[in-house]
């Protein structure tokens, strides 16, 4: 099967023509083992403390679990967000996903706001919602709670037809994601995407970090923790949107974040 797999760190000319044809792209075993273990059990720990019942997601992780702040700014996938985004943008929500053992599929869906759909802004759908899903237990066949997309479909012209959507049926054209554990899918917001079903008796764990323009109102929080804001990092503190803005609010001339290279 294709897959569009590229190469940790550096954004090339290659990632972006392929991110521009299928709407995503696999970064491979971008964590150690050790790491997977870790962020595994902050997850675990994450959706105990929030008492989880069947699929849930859990937001605001990175604030209490080292391991998974840890992954905001990793720098084998942080190149990649610079590339499609430029310098200024947000970490506008980090969730942490739960499909319990045996879990069923996922409805599919374009991800952005209900209070106003993405779609209406323009053709084609814009880049609003650039997500990082940093897959914490093996996915390397079908049926495994797997991400299924839809290649290209950030293009499309018409919607997914109403008869896929509401039978939750399958597609001749959708693409099942199979990677071990430790890899990262980057995506499109207007990607047709769904969970896979989860026939084995563990729960599937992933951490997301969702990518916007500066002026893209948080989803995962009203406000930025104090404490947290303290004691992280300028790059970490300046992608939860902690900048100066010098003339009107969301004016380009505000610093971007520190990264080292600037």
């Amino acid at each position: 099967m294709l897959n569009p797999v590229v190469s940790a760190g550096a954004f090339t000319e290659l990632d972006k023509f392929m991110f521009e044809s299928w709407g995503y792209f696999v970064i491979p075993n971008v964590l150690s083992k050790e790491e997977v273990k870790e962020c595994l059990q902050a997850s675990i720990r994450l959706h105990e403390a929030a008492g989880t019942v069947g699929w849930g997601q859990v937001g605001r992780g990175y604030e209490s679990e080292h391991a998974l702040e840890n992954l905001m700014d990793h720098p084998s996938v942080l190149p990649k967000i610079r590339g499609l985004l430029g310098d200024r943008f947000i970490m506008q929500s980090g969730w942490n996903t739960m499909q319990p053992a045996r879990g069923r599929m996922g409805g599919w869906h374009q991800d952005g706001s209900s209070a106003f759909d993405f779609k209406n802004l323009g053709y084609p759908v814009p880049l609003i919602q650039l997500r990082a899903s940093f897959l914490l237990t093996d996915q390397e066949e079908p049926g495994m709670g797997n991400m299924e997309l839809i290649p290209g479909s950030h293009r499309s012209l018409v919607p997914l037809p109403d008869s896929i959507r509401t039978a939750n049926s399958g597609t001749p054209i959708s693409h099942v994601i199979c990677a071990s554990a430790g890899s990262v899918l980057v995506f499109h917001n207007a990607v047709w995407h769904r969970a896979y079903e989860h026939n084995w008796d563990y729960d599937r764990y992933t951490m997301h970090y969702i990518y916007s323009p500066p002026w893209v109102k948080p989803s995962d929080r009203f406000h930025n923790d104090v404490n947290f804001m303290q004691r992280t990092t300028p790059v970490r503190r300046a992608l939860m949107g902690d900048f100066s803005r010098p003339d009107a609010p969301f004016g380009a001339s505000y610093t971007p974040p520190p990264f080292e290279d600037n």
